[in-house]
């Protein structure tokens, strides 16, 4: 585990300015003028490598990108006490529409949609046991994706645009 300070601080030593984190989520808003993503997620890897001797890789998405995802949420589908609604995002290597179809949700059970960068899947907290997306768990995929709750994707657009 990696404090959320010291990452905070590991991005600001790697350059980044106007660096916020989102409670103990991992999550990092920043600004940066650097025109390569690639080069960026490579230094920031590096930094995160650094700071908590974590060989992880990170996934980066715009304000644009974020919202996108985002905003095809449908508005009736939140993380509460009834109701789980989780965003899988999805690294490039793996982003591709047939992966809703390969997960397969089951109808009357749980839904799924695919947008660019992220399937997003909501299902009824009474059956979450029985949630297909549970069966990407320990799968190479799996090593692949990070997956926040929508309430939390949702949070940290409305910071980004703060």
């Amino acid at each position: 585990m990696v404090s959320m300070a010291d990452l905070k601080a590991a991005f600001e030593a790697a350059g980044m300015d106007r660096v916020r984190s989102y409670i103990n989520s991992g999550n990092i808003i920043f600004g940066s003028g650097a025109p390569d993503r690639e080069g960026l997620t490579a230094t920031l890897q590096a930094a995160v490598r650094t700071v908590g001797g974590l060989d992880i890789d990170l996934q980066l998405r715009s304000e644009d990108e974020l919202a996108v995802v985002v905003e095809a949420i449908p508005a009736g589908w939140v993380s509460d006490g009834a109701m789980r609604c989780d965003v899988v995002f999805l690294q490039p290597d793996v982003d591709r529409r047939s992966l809703l179809e390969e997960l397969g949700p089951r109808p009357g059970i749980e839904d799924g949609l695919y947008v660019p960068g992220a399937i997003v899947w909501r299902v009824d907290r009474e059956n979450a046991t029985r949630s297909r997306l549970t069966k990407m768990m320990g799968t190479k995929l799996y090593k692949r994706v990070t997956v926040r709750n929508c309430n939390t994707a949702r949070k940290l657009l409305q910071l980004m645009r703060e």
